[in-house]
């Protein structure tokens, strides 16, 4: 399988007065996956469909390989793109979906015919050849859509919400087939979608969107352990945003004060000198029946039992916080007086 490096370069999609992507400049390196996280109507499907050759930019360059597809029609982009809704052809077999790509552009049957049968085994559907559609589960026939867009070796791979339509249990088991599969073939795949759960499990790089551009991108685990912002910090996973006061600020070095306690922390992103903000993962936090130092009290407002953690929100004089703790056996009650501690490292400034 190829790998290409795709590039945007300032580019800009109106829809007549509506701007649905706005001078987005990014670059998704050649053999990874990378995501393209955010809300509906961020401009992430649009900006994926700008790629496929589906929709035309407004402005800007894209290029892949180096080579300028900015006007070029879909059919000679050299990409393949799997839909959320499947889009296979119900009165054709599962060999015929597979194989249609290769039919169209000519390809002799003893050649489309072994392609196929060697893709279909990789995606997990050996002996499926001759089943309809409507005999498949929602994962074999999203596995016939991965393995019709495989079968004819793009250079990018695209996928617009594939696990949109299926239940939480298959769509954990298809989400690790397509990552193992892309690994596989260390094709360049783009993929689309508003489950950070999803994005963080599969990705070498996420791009989150936020109304036409990009809030912030970088490795998954980075994005997750240092938002830039209020929004990627709640888009990410669940967070606490707490503001906080300054003590002291020299270069990167923080110290700063949450109710009674004060933290030394480094941040290279600037607090905000008005209003500065901090944010806090949920799994971050211990809850103690007594304080160590300082620690801020609180009082239980809610606890859910949901399998592996216990989910709590407790009020506090500077506001509710969420937490999880995986102590499943030593269940805190609700109205009990208790105290929520967290350590420096686990404190990060983010700009609003």
């Amino acid at each position: 399988m190829k790998k290409a490096k795709v590039e945007f370069k300032n580019i800009t999609k109106k829809f007549n007065n509506t701007v649905a992507v706005n001078n987005v400049s990014c670059t998704f390196e050649p053999g990874t996956l990378t995501t393209l996280l955010g809300p509906s109507g961020c401009g992430k499907t649009t900006s994926l469909r700008i790629i496929a050759g589906l929709e035309r930019a407004t402005s800007g360059q894209i290029l892949i390989d180096g080579e300028d597809v900015t006007i070029l029609p879909a059919t000679e982009r050299d990409v393949s793109m799997v839909f959320q809704s499947y889009a296979l052809f119900p009165h054709m077999s599962v060999m015929e979906n597979v194989s249609y790509g290769l039919r169209m552009i000519n390809k002799n049957k003893e050649e489309y015919t072994e392609k196929t049968f060697n893709t279909l085994e990789l995606v997990g559907l050996k002996g499926y050849q001759d089943r309809m559609p409507s005999e498949l589960s929602g994962g074999q026939q999203q596995r016939v859509a991965v393995a019709r867009a495989i079968v004819l070796e793009p250079k990018v791979l695209l996928f617009d919400e594939p696990l949109s339509n299926l239940d939480s249990k298959l769509r954990r088991q298809v989400r690790e087939d397509i990552r193992f599969l892309q690994q596989s073939l260390s094709v360049t795949t783009i993929y689309v979608t508003h489950d950070q759960e999803e994005a963080l499990a599969i990705s070498d790089n996420i791009i989150v969107m936020k109304n036409a551009v990009i809030a912030q991108q970088g490795a998954p685990r980075d994005l997750y352990n240092y938002p830039n912002n209020k929004f990627v910090a709640n888009f990410i996973g669940d967070s606490n945003i707490i503001k906080v006061s300054i003590v002291s600020h020299q270069e990167d070095n923080y110290e700063i004060k949450i109710d009674k306690k004060v933290f030394k922390i480094k941040s290279s992103i600037q607090a905000n000198k008005d209003e500065p903000h901090v944010s806090i993962r949920p799994d971050k936090i211990n809850i103690l029946k007594t304080s160590k130092d300082n620690d801020l009290e609180g009082q239980i407002d809610s606890n859910s039992f949901v399998g592996g953690s216990i989910q709590y929100k407790v009020k506090t004089s500077i506001g509710e916080f969420y937490v999880i703790i995986y102590d499943t056996s030593n269940v805190f009650k609700k109205n009990e007086k208790i105290f929520l501690n967290f350590d420096s490292e686990n404190i990060k400034i983010i700009s609003d």
